[in-house]
C-alpha cells in the first residue's frame, strides 16, 4: 500500500425518488446539502479538512431559479468554510463520476489531500420554461408558449437524435432484441429486491434517510428507493410502446426520471492514516472516453477497456462490475463488446454486473448516478471480503466515465 494512494473513506446517497414521488418538490441543491453533511458526519471529518468539493448536476433549468454556482451554494449551505474550493460539473450523466476523477487527479497532482465528489438531480422538479424570444423581447397579447425541458432531454432542439432512439438502433445493430432488454430490466428489479431483503440497501451504509416536511401533518421519511417494482411480467413489458421512435427502448427497459443525491470522500492514504480513518477502497485508476454521438451504448465498454489497458488488467480479473443502466440496451451492448462476442463470456459478465440491481430499478437522477454506481460497487466488494471491480457510465452524446476500485 502506497502512502500516495487515493482511497475512499466515506460514501453515501439519499434514497432515489420517483418522478412523481416524495422528493419531487425538493430542490436538488437541498439534496446536495444533505449528502455533503452526512458524508462527513459519518466519519466525524472536520469540514475544515476538506480542500475541494466537486459537484455534478446536469439539468440547469431545475436550479436556474438559484442562478448559478450550485457547488458553491451547497458547500456554504452545508456549513463548509468560506475558503473551501468548489466546482460545478455538467458532463451529462457522467457528472458525479467526473467529479470523482477530477478530485482523484487533484490529489495525485499534490494540489489537495481531501476531496468530496458529489452530485444531485431532481428531474421531477424541472419547470417548464418560456424562451426570451417569446417573453422578454416582445410578447404582447395572447398566451405564452411553454417548453418542456425534459422532452427528448433537449437533444432534438439542436438536431441530435434522442438518446433513447440512438440506444435502440445500436442495440439492434449489436443483435440485442427488445425481449432481451425487457428481460434484463425485469432482472434489475428482481436483483434489487433480493439485495434489499438481504439488508444490503440499509440505512447507515450506502443509504441515508431523508425527512421531508409537509405543509400539513407529520414529515414524511423516505429510507429506501421508490422505483423498484415487484409486479412486472414479460406480458406487461411487451405491451409498452417504444419511446421517441426507438425500435426497442420503452419506459419499462429504461430508468425513470428520478431524484436523489450522492457523495464520496476521497483522500490520500497518508492523510487518512493521520486522521485515523479506515480506507474503504483504493481507487486504482479513473478514465474518461467519448465517441460518435449515436454510439452512446458503446462508450461504457470503451471506457472500461481504457481503464484495463492503463493498468495492464483484463476483464476476467474483475470480480464485479457496475455499468449504469441508462437503458438496458447500454448495459447489454457494452457487455457484449467486452465479451468479444463470446456467448459464454457474455453470460459470465452479465452474472457479475449490477448484481444488486441497476438504475432501471434504483433510479437514475442523472447528476448523482456516477457516484452511486461507484459506492454500490464498493460496498458489495466489502461484503464479499475484497476484490477488484470496475464501474462505468455513459453520458449524453456518447461520453463516458469509469473507475477501477480495489478493496
Amino acid at each position: 500500500m502506497d502512502a500516495n494512494d487515493v482511497v475512499i473513506v466515506s460514501a453515501v446517497r439519499t434514497p432515489f425518488g420517483r418522478f412523481d414521488g416524495v422528493l419531487r418538490g425538493t430542490d436538488s441543491i437541498d439534496l446536495g446539502v444533505m449528502v455533503l453533511q452526512e458524508v462527513i458526519r459519518r466519519i466525524d471529518l472536520d469540514a475544515r479538512d476538506v480542500d475541494e468539493i466537486y459537484y455534478g448536476t446536469c439539468i440547469p433549468a431545475e436550479y436556474a431559479i438559484y442562478t448559478n454556482v450550485p457547488a458553491r451554494q451547497i458547500s456554504l449551505l452545508a456549513g463548509f468554510p468560506e475558503d473551501t474550493i468548489s466546482l460545478t460539473i455538467d458532463r451529462a450523466c457522467c457528472s458525479s463520476l467526473t467529479a470523482l476523477r477530477l478530485g482523484y487527479r487533484s490529489i495525485k497532482a499534490g494540489d489537495a489531500d481531501v476531496v468530496i465528489a458529489s452530485g444531485a438531480e431532481n428531474m421531477g422538479n424541472v419547470p417548464f420554461i418560456a424562451s426570451a424570444a417569446k417573453t422578454r423581447w416582445g410578447n404582447r397579447l395572447g398566451p405564452i408558449e411553454l417548453e418542456d425541458v425534459l422532452f427528448e432531454l433537449g437533444y432534438g432542439r439542436k438536431g441530435f437524435a434522442p438518446v433513447a432512439t440512438d440506444a435502440g438502433h445500436v442495440a439492434v445493430e449489436y443483435g440485442i432484441s427488445r425481449d432481451m432488454q425487457d428481460e434484463w430490466a425485469m432482472g434489475s428489479h428482481a436483483r434489487w429486491y433480493r439485495a434489499y431483503e438481504a439488508g444490503k440497501y440499509k440505512i447507515g451504509e450506502e443509504i441515508m434517510p431523508v425527512t421531508i416536511p409537509q405543509k400539513r401533518g407529520e414529515p414524511i421519511r423516505i429510507d429506501k428507493d421508490e422505483s423498484p417494482r415487484d409486479n412486472l411480467s414479460s406480458e406487461r413489458m411487451a405491451k409498452l410502446n417504444t419511446v421517441y421512435g426507438s425500435p426497442t427502448v420503452t419506459a419499462g427497459n429504461a430508468p425513470g426520471l428520478n431524484s436523489g443525491a450522492s457523495a464520496i470522500v476521497i483522500m490520500r492514504r497518508a492523510k487518512a492514516q493521520s486522521l485515523g480513518f479506515k480506507p474503504l477502497a483504493t481507487i486504482k485508476a479513473c478514465e474518461c472516453a467519448a465517441g460518435a454521438p449515436k454510439y452512446m451504448a458503446c462508450v461504457p465498454a470503451q471506457t472500461i477497456e481504457k481503464l484495463l489497458t492503463k493498468l495492464g488488467k483484463t476483464i476476467d480479473q474483475m470480480d464485479l462490475m457496475e455499468i449504469n443502466e441508462a437503458f438496458a440496451a447500454v448495459t447489454l451492448v457494452s457487455l457484449k463488446m467486452l465479451a468479444g462476442n463470446e456467448p459464454e463470456k457474455y453470460r459470465t459478465l452479465q452474472e457479475k454486473t449490477n448484481v444488486n440491481g441497476g438504475a432501471i430499478a434504483i433510479g437514475h437522477p442523472v447528476g448523482a448516478s456516477g457516484a452511486r454506481i461507484t459506492m454500490t460497487l464498493m460496498y458489495e466488494l466489502i461484503r464479499r471480503g475484497g476484490g477488484s471491480g470496475v464501474a462505468a457510465i455513459c453520458g449524453g452524446l456518447s461520453q463516458g466515465e469509469g473507475v477501477l476500485l480495489e478493496v
